[in-house]
């Protein structure tokens, strides 16, 4: 029986030829995190990715926000098929867990009410003249890098091990919500014991951390962060989930979600400027990693070419402990060589604190 409630969860990932769908929240805070994906696709693995710079956001933040009506998200949604089918794709890898969330209810909806799905197409035919199929299969992108761990893996530079000990680097994994809640089926493991970051974090030697407050939401909730006047509810989330993390001592956090990196990392940040608490050792905050950075440092990418300067919380610890090179002094520098400024880091020195990261289990 348990191994037939675990097969119910697992999904099936197609192997080549990926139409990309970016994420609008993504190529914001950590844009090399995406560029990463298509590098790691197709120049280590050899993957035919199609990145198509005529597809547009697929409005879930309006949406969710209740801005977007539904007829108008199922015919953008309808637009980026389109365009897919036209491309000569069927695999649908998006890179938002929001926008995977938003496909996968549109493409259940118009199974359970098929008449949704005729006014979309007609919808779409009347604004654009365009016509879709619907993709074969649709995954997230940290499906794909999941179905690519053992490959990741044979060809890694380096381990999520501690280079000065050999000992097993401790992750704590975050699911974001729209991954695995709203329809758990369509996630690696479901909503219970999502496996999707899990899985890389083993095959990679790394060791998962499992603490009080794992499956619970980073506190972004839009309406939580979009409306000023709520976004004590945002951080307050985050802070709960930190402090439950803090006394297992994780080296850094992995998410599958955009927003929910871009929280955990800077919601650090402003806790520790509200009340002076950090939850790293040695005052740090603990490094937030998103899953192509994490995979992209075990295949040997410089971390600068990986964006993970565009973190609030420093990653130089981490690198340092996983034995990475890098060059301080190019850290801020553009593509183009010229500085593009440095935020702040949420560092804070106060006796205070000791408590959080000196408690042992």
């Amino acid at each position: 029986m348990r191994a037939k409630s675990w097969s119910d969860y697992q999904k099936a990932i197609a192997d080549d030829k990926y139409y990309y769908a970016r994420s609008c929240i993504r190529q914001n805070f950590f844009p090399g995190s995406e560029k990463a994906f298509l590098d790691i696709l197709q120049h280590d693995l050899g993957k035919d990715i199609f990145d198509d710079p005529a597809h547009s956001s697929c409005t879930g933040i309006g949406y969710h926000s209740d801005v977007v009506p539904l007829e108008t998200i199922m015919t953008v949604v309808a637009r980026q098929f389109a365009l897919m089918s036209e491309a000569g794709y069927e695999n649908f890898v998006t890179s938002c867990i929001t926008s995977f969330g938003i496909y996968t209810e549109i493409l259940s909806t118009w199974e359970e009410f098929p008449e949704t799905e005729e006014r979309t197409r007609e919808n779409l035919f009347k604004a654009t003249g365009r016509e879709f199929a619907k993709p074969k299969s649709l995954a997230h992108t940290s499906d794909v890098i999941f179905h690519f761990r053992e490959e990741i893996a044979a060809r890694a530079k380096r381990k999520l091990v501690d280079s000065m000990t050999g000992e097993p680097l401790k992750v704590v994994e975050h699911i974001g919500c729209h991954y695995a809640k709203i329809f758990p089926k369509s996630g690696i493991g479901g909503s219970e014991f999502p496996y999707v970051l899990a899985g890389m974090i083993e095959s990679w030697g790394g060791e998962c951390v499992d603490y009080p407050e794992r499956r619970h939401c980073c506190g972004f909730g839009f309406r939580n962060y979009l409306v000023q006047a709520n976004r004590g509810y945002s951080v307050a989330n985050s802070q709960k989930k930190l402090e439950s993390m803090a006394p297992y001592h994780p080296d850094f956090i992995v998410a599958n979600c955009p927003g929910c990196s871009m929280f955990l990392d800077k919601w650090q940040y402003t806790i520790a400027e509200m009340n002076g608490r950090t939850y790293g050792a040695n005052g740090y905050g603990i490094p937030v990693l998103t899953y192509e950075e994490m995979a992209g440092l075990v295949l040997g990418y410089d971390p600068w070419e990986l964006g993970m300067q565009m973190h609030q919380v420093d990653v130089e610890p981490l690198l340092d402990r996983l034995g990475v090179e890098y060059d301080p002094s190019t850290k801020y520098l553009g593509g183009n060589g010229k500085y593009i400024g440095k935020p702040a880091t949420a560092v804070v020195n106060c006796p205070s604190q000791d408590f959080i990261y000196d408690i042992k289990l």
